[in-house]
């Protein structure tokens, strides 16, 4: 999701390019798929997404075993 800024009262060309580019991919990624529909890990990888990680304080100490 491309957020804009509020001041601008306008959309962003730039992030309107990137933003129409991933539809695209998204596109090509779901016509050649096998399955009906792409999973979410499927959208994620032609996105592009990395996982983020979480800091080790909100893990809680049993998370490190």
């Amino acid at each position: 999701m491309v957020s804009r800024r509020p001041s601008s009262g306008g959309s962003d060309p730039v992030a309107a390019l990137v933003e129409i580019d991933l539809y695209g991919e998204l596109m090509i990624a779901a016509s050649s798929a096998d399955e009906e529909r792409l999973s979410p890990d499927r959208i994620d990888e032609v996105l592009r997404v990395v996982p983020q990680r979480r800091p080790e304080s909100a893990q809680g100490p049993d998370s490190r075993r």
